[in-house]
Order: structure tokens, then C-alpha cells, then sequence
């Protein structure tokens, strides 16, 4: 594939989503509420960014983006289920996500809490069908490096963080969030958004029988990537309609000119990790930059 990230994403984005609606049960099989929220979330015109990077890191070390796409999808999955459990009132409380009603608002608290249930559930049912092509030994490894990311010292962690940030009185006796919040952002990020994002760079290539160098130089790009990601995230939100006063987030740490500039160091980090690729990285490489310069 060229390293166009516009043409790649056009050439394997169809491929994902025909993957994705092949793995969701049909809205009126029984229990139809819950199958229907699970499919309102995830088909609500995400960029699938996660299954996009694990796809782009397996051939980038010549594996076959098919054998890995279980994964890919798994990665999926777990990024909306963990979008809906966001959104909740007891969370962020948040009524729009991309542009329409928030799961919860629509089918309300309950059966939002399920369907992210539930879809954490398939991803990992998913996941396992990967064995199939890539192997037994190769699957479990990809599945633990998920499992880890997504645990109390990845996404859910790094919720956690974000909520003791916030300084709600539910948490107090839990903890206190340090004096230091330049810092506590970083932890927060690399926990929340980077762990996930590190883990599909790094499964790619780990399913698809990649060296131990390639693997390091893989995770020094992805976790510089995810950081990256987040950080442009934030300006967006910030400079947008959906900015959360006093959230802990990059702009409102290091103020928005400040935080475009480490967003850009971020990208920068994550292309020097793969200097010595060559050609197979370009995707990758053009994924960075477009990740960095996108408007939504």
C-alpha cells in the first residue's frame, strides 16, 4: 500500500467496518434493546483509528492485515464501550457524542451501562478468533498486551486519575490528585488514551511474528503517537463547543500555543521511533502526521 494515509485509510477503512458489522449481532435478535445499542455506539461514525493502526503496524512487518482483523476489531469495540461508560452521568455526564445523543440518552443508564458491557465482552471473544491464523501463542500475547492496557494502569486507570483530577468528593478519601498538574496530565493521557493506542501498534506487529527490535521501535511509536492523539483531542475540545471547564487537559495546563507544540513533538517522536524502516513504515509515518493535523 502507498504511504498515503488518505488512500490507506480509504482502502481499509470499508475492510474494518464490513468486519465490524459481520462481528455485531443484528439489532432484533433477542435481546434486540441491548444488540441495538451496542450497534447505535459503534456505528456512529468513528475514524477507527485503533483497528487502522493495528492493521498498518502488522504489515508494516510484512504480516497480512486479514489474519490480524479480529484484533482490530476487538481494539474497537473496547474504544466505544469505553466511550459509552465516559458519557455516563455518573462520569462525564456528557448528552452529544459525535454530533447526536449519547447511548445513555437515548436508551437510557441501564442498558448504556450493558451495551459497553457487553461489547467489552465481544472484543474479547473477538480477539481470540485471531488464533485461527496467527497462531495460539502469538494470539494470547496480543490479548494480554489489550487486556493490560485497557486495566488500572491503562484506561481505567487513567480514568480514575482523570475523575481525582477533577476533585470529586466521592473519591476524596481514595486519594488526592499531586500539586503538580503538568505532570499529573502526562500520567493521565498516557493511562486513558496512549496505553490503548501503544497496545494496537504494538499487537500488529506482535501477531504478525515481528522481531524484538521491531517490537521496541513499534512501542516507542505508538506510545508517543497516543500521547499525540489525546493531546490534539484536547485542543479540538478546547478551541470548540465541547471544552469542560477545569478538566484536566492538556490546554488547560500548558494553554493551547504550548500544547499544539507538544502535540507536535509528540508526532515527531513517534515518526523518528521507525528512522531506520524504510518504506514498510510510510503508513504508519502518514497516519502520525494526519492524526496531528486533523480538524475533527
Amino acid at each position: 500500500m502507498p504511504g498515503d494515509s488518505t488512500a490507506y485509510i480509504a482502502a481499509r477503512g470499508p475492510r474494518i467496518e464490513e468486519a465490524l458489522e459481520a462481528a455485531m449481532p443484528p439489532a432484533g435478535v433477542l435481546p434486540g434493546p441491548l444488540h441495538e445499542a451496542m450497534r447505535y455506539s459503534l456505528f456512529a461514525g468513528g475514524k477507527r483509528i485503533r483497528p487502522l493502526l493495528v492493521l498498518a503496524s502488522a504489515e508494516a512487518v510484512g504480516g497480512d492485515p486479514e489474519s490480524v482483523l479480529p484484533v482490530a476489531c476487538a481494539a474497537e469495540l473496547i474504544h466505544t464501550y469505553s466511550l459509552i461508560h465516559d458519557d455516563l452521568p455518573s462520569m462525564d455526564d456528557s448528552a452529544l457524542r459525535r454530533g447526536r445523543p449519547t447511548c445513555h440518552v437515548v436508551f437510557g443508564e441501564a442498558l448504556a451501562i450493558l451495551a459497553g458491557d457487553a461489547l467489552h465482552a465481544l472484543a474479547f471473544e473477538l480477539a481470540a478468533q485471531t488464533a485461527e491464523r496467527a497462531g495460539a501463542a502469538a494470539t494470547l500475547r496480543a490479548i494480554q498486551e489489550i487486556a493490560a492496557a485497557i486495566g488500572t494502569q491503562g484506561m481505567v486507570g487513567g480514568q480514575v486519575l482523570d475523575l481525582l483530577a477533577e476533585g470529586r468528593p466521592s473519591l476524596g478519601r481514595f486519594g488526592s490528585w499531586p500539586a503538580d498538574r503538568r505532570q499529573g496530565v502526562y500520567l493521565v493521557h498516557r493511562w486513558k488514551t496512549a496505553a490503548l493506542i501503544r497496545a494496537c501498534v504494538r499487537s500488529g506487529a506482535i501477531l504478525s511474528g515481528a522481531a524484538a527490535a521491531q517490537i521496541a521501535d513499534l512501542t516507542a511509536c505508538g506510545e508517543h503517537l497516543g500521547l499525540a492523539f489525546q493531546i490534539v483531542d484536547d485542543i479540538l475540545d478546547e478551541t470548540g463547543d465541547s471544552g469542560v471547564p477545569d478538566k484536566l487537559t492538556f490546554p488547560y495546563a500548558f494553554g493551547i500555543e504550548r500544547s499544539r507544540a507538544i502535540a507536535q513533538e509528540e508526532t515527531g517522536l513517534a515518526i523518528a521511533a521507525l528512522a531506520g524502516w524504510g518504506a514498510s513504515a510510510d503508513v504508519l509515518r502518514g497516519l502520525a502526521h494526519t492524526l496531528l493535523v486533523r480538524e475533527g
